[in-house]
């Protein structure tokens, strides 16, 4: 599968600021990237830094004024899309060290709450038949809302809530996975389906000994999906944070299955 990716973003800023940028996406395995190009405005001590888990790159700067950021790529993806029944969880004590993190609770992830309630209603499943049942009730039970939770809107939140965007599904989907034993974080990617088209937030599951990517909304197939990162919740993968203050301008996402 191959893809086009475009973003475009323009800001302006009151006052000097430092930037951390994450649009890029990473060089791994299951997907390739033939060609891609970042471009922005003048800025400061531009420099480039591995990303969480060091899969992919984040991009420092320092800027003033009008800011605008141009990312292009064209990407092939190369991974399957799992059959997740199929996949085998592990026992806590048997986890290697890259996985062991994503079972803990985090900050936008309190999977400690969710114990009780994977036990009770997914009751006997385990290991990829438990992420399995777990990704098709959230996308039976919860309604995709534009609009409906904000920058603070937790997994407790939006359980409750039964609403949210592709941010509260992943975030529901990695705590209620942690409950059931299985560690998860959470990749923002780039996939061609999303609506309305943006930078888009699915789980990844550690079964069978590999991360698989799973999209609670049902709108990114792991086949069609370019990962830029990862990390436990979506405070670790922010396409922009600013350590200052940003008026945002403009914000483009394209992504696009080239014929």
């Amino acid at each position: 599968m191959d893809l086009k990716i475009e973003t475009k973003l323009s800001y302006q800023l009151a006052a000097p600021a430092d930037l951390l940028l994450q649009v890029e996406v990473a060089r791994m395995a299951g997907q390739e990237v033939r060609h891609d190009a970042l471009y922005t405005t003048p800025v400061e001590d531009f420099r480039r830094i591995p990303a969480d888990a060091a899969l992919g790159t984040r991009a420092w700067m320092r800027a003033e004024g009008l800011l605008e950021l141009t990312y292009e790529a064209d990407v092939t993806i190369t991974r399957p899309d799992p059959d997740l029944g199929s996949l085998i969880g592990a026992a806590p004590r048997t986890l290697t060290g890259e996985a062991t993190p994503f079972l803990m609770p985090s900050r936008y992830c309190p999977s400690d709450e969710f114990q009780a309630f994977v036990a009770a209603e997914f009751e006997g499943l385990g290991g990829g038949p438990l992420i399995a049942a777990l990704r098709d009730w959230i996308e039976e039970k919860f309604s995709y809302v534009s609009g409906s939770s904000g920058p603070d809107t937790s997994a407790r939140d939006t359980f409750v809530q039964r609403q949210g965007v592709c941010r509260d599904y992943a975030h529901v989907m990695i705590a209620l996975a942690r409950a059931g034993g299985v560690p998860a974080r959470m990749a923002s990617v780039y996939a061609p389906h999303v609506d309305p088209p943006d930078f888009h937030a699915v789980a990844e599951v550690w079964l069978s000994d590999a991360w698989h990517l799973v999209d609670a909304t049902g709108m990114a197939k792991p086949s069609e999906t370019a990962v830029m990162g990862v990390g436990r919740d979506a405070a670790d993968v922010s396409f922009l944070t600013v350590f200052g203050s940003a008026e945002l301008y403009f914000q483009k996402v394209s992504c696009l299955i080239e014929s």
